[in-house]
């Protein structure tokens, strides 16, 4: 890929008038190779290694005595990188019948959409000069990630399961990238469905596309390099929401695009190989005005996008961009869903599909006509950001700003919260939360950096609305954990961090400047706070042989040094 950006509006129709121009940052040197080390500003040690040889992960938590006096377990890079081991867990239950009406799914035998812009490409080399990712069509868990051919690599038909008997492990992350601009903190990743690569959005109006470091597939941690983006991909203003094509595959470039949304601006759909809009879909509002979108999110088979707005949403059609689309108002005769709709989510057995609004509220709809089937009461409160079906689509989870609670409704009982999982959301930012493959374990990040997982089997029975305790908390980032997105089928998580700050009162450029001159001056509470990075995770188990060799080399090299001093000493 190269590192190019597409600015301005796109075309109308069949996705013509393709504007690329200049990306926000100097994109034009090369990438260079990172240290797998944040600056010493950033309160971490410098260089060096560990006791046992191995050279220091490439990003130590930082924690204060407060956090471990918490419980709160700090996350360090073993030293053993050994290759995992383990099956997942599926979920063999059948999901149980809804009592939501069934609708029929027109889409069933339809073959995939087609794509906005014809495109013959095959994979290429990346822009640093790493190659593409590809994985075999649709990530399943049963299939398994072949990666670089290493023989390390799981044997056929194994999955590899995430452990959260133990805190994860913190392999690379990128954050010299969101260092070059003030206050360039991120707003959310997104793993793509295939699990090749990650998008990233940020403070500085730019979607960013990183392939995932080969050695990962190996298992060759020691040597992690930082990531660096191979796309970057600029918006024009403030962007709102952004989404992956469901059906993206990178070992077939006309399925891999995202769309993307921002303030004043059609929707975009980007080219996720170069980096160019491939077409624009417009919505209007009542004045015939260009209005943007504040959310995004394609049908499951990716024949339609779903754009939300105030008390309406708009379905455009994949394959035919332009203006032309299907008005689905949320509130008729008074009656209804009201506010605008900030998040979507689709049912996975049934042809239904939800949406959260400001007004606090969730709604349950029809995907046929977009009929109401359920409106759920008023809960939250604040407005909801983010929601995700689980699974076998029995349960709807929630979450809104300023809201401590992400709530669990039983979809066959529709109004009944099952329970409540509590993190701290103090800010009006969205913070996302996501479900593992099997649906067992929910995962948040909070305003304090600190991550979440709760094991959804554990929840009582009866329903009864009980809290659900964590079964692991660990420290993140110093700052806010906004976004958090589980692999499709390997145990890695990806994190992205950072808020939006504020200056203290007393912290002044004057008493920074007079600090920094007298050196060794104290960081103020705002400069200790900020942390602006993409972070990814080892999540799974780790296997006993390869850790019993990891012991064995170890005593044979304490035996050698013994050896020597005892020669050194008889010499």
């Amino acid at each position: 890929m190269s590192d190019s950006a597409g600015g301005g509006e796109g075309g109308g129709g069949g996705g013509g008038g393709v504007g690329v121009g200049q990306d926000s940052e100097a994109d034009n040197e090369p990438p260079q190779q990172a240290t797998p080390l944040r600056p010493a500003g950033d309160g971490l040690g410098a260089g060096g290694t560990s006791e046992g040889g191995v050279p220091p992960s490439a990003k130590r938590c930082r924690m204060s005595e407060e956090d471990q006096d918490q419980g709160l377990d700090p996350v360090e890079l073993r030293e053993d990188a050994s290759a995992p081991a383990g099956l997942l867990q599926e979920n063999s239950d059948p999901p149980a019948q809804k009592e939501l009406p069934q609708c029929e799914d027109e889409s069933e035998g339809v073959e995939d959409a087609a794509v906005v812009v014809d495109g013959g490409e095959k994979c290429h080399q990346n822009g640093d000069g790493g190659s593409h990712v590809c994985s075999e069509g649709d990530a399943k868990p049963e299939e398994e990630h072949d990666g670089n051919g290493s023989a390390d690599s799981p044997s056929d038909g194994q999955q590899l399961g995430l452990d959260f008997t133990q805190s994860p492990q913190m392999l690379t992350g990128s954050w010299t990238e969101y260092s070059n601009f003030p206050e360039n903190y991120l707003k959310g990743c997104k793993w793509a469905p295939d699990g090749s690569c990650i998008l990233t959005n940020s403070a500085d109006n730019v979607l960013r596309v990183y392939n995932l470091p080969p050695e990962i597939y190996s298992y060759n941690w020691d040597v992690l390099p930082e990531m660096n983006p191979v796309l970057r991909m600029a918006e024009g203003d403030t962007i709102y929401d952004y989404c992956w094509y469901p059906k993206m595959n990178s070992m077939e470039p006309d399925t891999c695009f995202l769309a993307s949304s921002s303030r004043d601006n059609p929707v975009h759909v980007w080219d996720a190989f170069y980096g160019e809009v491939r077409a624009s879909f417009r919505p209007y509002n009542h004045l015939d005005e260009l209005t943007a979108a504040h959310s995004l999110c394609f049908s499951p088979d990716g024949s339609q996008l779903y754009c939300g707005f105030d008390k309406t949403v708009r379905v455009f059609y994949t394959e035919r961009p332009g203006r032309d689309c299907e008005e689905r108002p949320t509130v008729v005769k008074k009656q209804g869903q009201s506010g605008i709709i900030s998040c979507f989510g689709f049912s996975p057995c049934q042809s239904v599909y939800a949406c959260g609004s400001y007004s606090r509220c969730a709604g349950l709809y029809s995907c046929q006509d977009g009929s109401l089937l359920a409106l759920l009461p008023t809960r939250h409160h604040g407005g909801l950001t983010h929601l995700l079906f689980s699974p076998d689509g029995n349960y709807l989870y929630t979450g809104g700003r300023k809201d401590p609670e992400i709530l669990c409704w039983d979809l066959r009982e529709p109004g009944k919260v099952v329970f409540s999982l509590k993190r701290n959301v103090a800010t009006n930012q969205r913070i996302y939360f996501d479900l593992d493959q099997s649906g067992r374990f929910l995962l948040s990040g909070d305003t304090e950096g600190v991550v979440s997982v709760w094991d959804t089997q554990t929840a009582p029975p009866d329903g009864n609305e009980e809290l659900l305790q964590p079964q692991l908390r660990f420290q993140a980032d110093w700052d806010c954990t906004n976004g958090i997105s589980v692999h499709p089928f390997m145990p890695l998580l990806a994190t992205s961090s950072g808020q939006r700050q504020f200056p203290w009162p007393g912290d002044s450029e004057g008493d920074s400047a007079s600090d920094t001159e007298g050196g060794g001056g104290v960081m103020s509470r705002q400069e200790r706070r900020q942390d602006n990075a993409l972070s990814i995770w080892w999540a799974g188990p780790l296997c006993p042989a390869a850790e019993g060799g990891r012991d064995q080399e170890t005593a044979a090299a304490a035996a050698t040094v013994e050896v020597e001093e005892e020669e050194e000493e008889e010499a």
